[in-house]
């Protein structure tokens, strides 16, 4: 309800041209698949910000290929976000691996309320993801307590946009109190509302800004950059006809902590 991608992606249904001339229709663009090598520096990435890429009509060779670019273009930072927690339970469990276990890519889950929201954090929590982060977003109703064994984020916020339903304070009192008592980073987003700009996002007098430390590699030169591209171009191209059966990951010893 109230979903901001599709309420945009549906003002240009039908524009010749434009990214969403079909609207919230799922569709694939295998063409941008390669841009986190070609970017020239260092990047947090919302993946699939307008989408979810665990939906069911993206094949599981597709969610493979993106993870193989996350895998390999390891200078960046990736937050993945979805409502489809079985799906991400099982892939993570299984051809995924490689993926879960890196820890510059962070995998969440989307949790509104009791019924919908809290199953998916147990979804989550039964992976074997390196960084799992909970986005409470938007808040529809006091989750209780909730448990945050294995969690390493949590994201609190309010609906926005025309009918946006309010948030509590009490609400996101508990979840910071909470957050607090399990030292896990807390994160307050906005407040929400029809006018989200005017509610901003104080809560107790300050933001809230606190998130997992980075762990990212080294930027690459760019002729490395290019040879890495090279190979990802051989790795994904014939994702539909030869789907990867393992995800190649880079030298860890690259990896730093840049927090």
């Amino acid at each position: 309800m109230h979903c901001y991608a599709e309420t945009f992606a549906e003002r240009f249904r039908g524009v010749p041209g434009h990214p969403y001339e079909h609207g919230f229709d799922p569709r694939l663009v295998p063409g941008k698949l390669l841009e986190p090598l070609r970017w020239s520096g260092s990047r947090r990435v919302f993946v699939n910000s307008m989408s979810d890429l665990f939906q069911d009509t993206v094949p599981d060779a597709y969610v493979t290929a993106v993870a193989a670019v996350m895998c390999q273009a390891d200078w960046h930072t990736y937050q993945v976000l979805t409502k489809r927690s079985q799906r991400l339970r099982n892939l993570l469990g299984t051809t995924l691996r490689a993926a879960a276990a890196a820890r510059h890519v962070w995998w969440g889950v989307s949790v509104e309320d009791r019924k919908y929201g809290l199953p998916r954090v147990e979804h989550l929590r039964a992976t074997p993801a390196a960084v799992r982060f909970l986005s409470i977003e938007p808040l529809l109703e006091d989750l209780g307590t909730v448990d945050l064994t294995g969690i390493h984020w949590v994201i609190v916020g309010g609906e926005s946009g025309p009918g946006a339903r309010p948030m509590r304070r009490s609400w996101v009192e508990s979840l910071c109190e909470q957050c607090s008592a399990a030292k896990v980073p807390f994160f307050f987003k906005q407040w929400g509302g029809v006018q989200k700009s005017k509610s901003g996002r104080t809560f107790n007098g300050r933001t809230y800004d606190a998130m997992p430390a980075l762990n990212a590699a080294r930027l690459p030169s760019p002729a490395a950059r290019r040879t890495l591209l090279t190979e990802l171009l051989r790795l994904t191209a014939g994702w539909e006809s030869a789907p990867l059966v393992t995800i190649p990951t880079r030298n860890p010893s690259q990896v730093r902590n840049v927090a």
